[in-house]
């Protein structure tokens, strides 16, 4: 399987006028998985396949993701905090070899476990990641090493990108909220700049000699926005829309705002294929609020917004709970 034949994904954060944070993502898949819902209980015991040690999660945090041979392939989750983080693909870009015999090593596949279990806030993981180096780890799921960098955010709106590359490990300050794919996150600010001509304004008639030529309708300042499923397209066209939309003034808004949001570089089937001749689209889109700890997702079988929390499962129970597939039939409404 070729790596860059598997995942592409754009992240965000978006907070309510009132403060409520959230972080919604969705999940571009090429490879048929079957991601399901998790509860990870606190003071869960996991044995990592790619060091052979064993953890302890000091909190307990709702996730989606997959499981197999005893080991997580997690996509992302919050925790009792309100620590929210989701894994994303960052091919040509990632690199793992960068051991040190003074830093712990954590398998690539169980940076977001390990960090969702003991991290409750952004300064949580800065201190956690002066101590760690990120390794290759094999997912049992797609027999694949994959590249992967993180988004990260808490009750306070703070975000953050995890990258390691070939420069080391590093956590950016993310202050627009958005996240794709390669290249990296600072080329990605960068790239910005191309695009400043960008407007919510309508453009004004322009006179060329003794011709006027005169916008066709309304939104010609977004001419220049982007329209492709390209990383560098999703970034453009997510800040723009992010940091020009109305604030939403409660939870509900907000939700349905990073949904409306979200769907905007949501990939239908079809219109993507890799040069394996498979089919890149959105498996899922979901979204977390820190402040409740809850999930609300929806699926490329199913656009019905489904929510789970994670204080309906809390417990002192021992072992992951799994919630279900995502997967669920359509839902269509009677007529009223």
């Amino acid at each position: 399987m070729r790596i860059g034949d598997l995942i592409m994904c754009t992240a965000i954060t978006v907070q309510s006028m009132d403060g409520e944070n959230f972080l919604g993502r969705t999940l571009d898949f090429s490879y048929d998985v079957q991601p399901g819902l998790y509860v990870i209980p606190k003071n869960y015991k996991w044995c990592s396949s790619a060091t052979m040690k064993k953890y302890v999660d000091c909190y307990s945090f709702l996730c989606i993701g997959q499981k197999k041979e005893d080991t997580f392939s997690l996509l992302d989750g919050v925790n009792e905090r309100g620590f929210a983080a989701a894994a994303l693909y960052f091919e040509g870009y990632a690199d793992y070899d960068l051991r040190a015999k003074d830093k712990k090593a954590i398998g690539c596949l169980d940076f977001l476990h390990y960090i969702l279990g003991r991290c409750g806030s952004i300064a949580d993981l800065k201190e956690l990641l002066k101590n760690i180096c990120i390794i290759s780890q094999q997912d049992p799921i797609t027999q694949t090493v994959h590249p992967l960098h993180w988004i990260a955010t808490d009750r306070s709106g703070r975000s953050v990108v995890i990258e390691q590359t070939k420069a080391g490990l590093k956590m950016i300050n993310n202050a627009i909220g958005v996240m794709t794919n390669n290249p990296d996150f600072c080329w990605h600010m960068t790239n910005l700049r191309n695009y400043s001509n960008l407007s919510v304004e309508q453009q004004p008639k322009a006179y060329w000699n003794d011709v006027t030529v005169a916008p066709l309708s309304t939104g010609s300042g977004s001419t220049p926005l982007p329209g492709g499923f390209t990383s560098p397209d999703r970034f453009v066209r997510t800040s723009f829309i992010k940091t020009h939309i109305q604030p939403s003034k409660s939870q509900a808004e907000t939700i349905m705002t990073v949904f409306q949001i979200l769907s905007c570089v949501s990939i239908p089937k079809g219109v993507v294929i890799t040069a394996k001749g498979t089919f890149d689209y959105t498996k899922y889109t979901a979204l977390m609020d820190t402040k409740t700890c809850e999930y609300y997702f929806k699926t490329h079988e199913n656009d019905h917004i489904a929510k789970v929390s994670l204080w309906d499962y809390y417990s002192s129970r021992k072992l992951p709970i799994f919630l279900g597939s995502l997967i669920r039939l359509p839902i269509f409404f009677e007529q009223f």
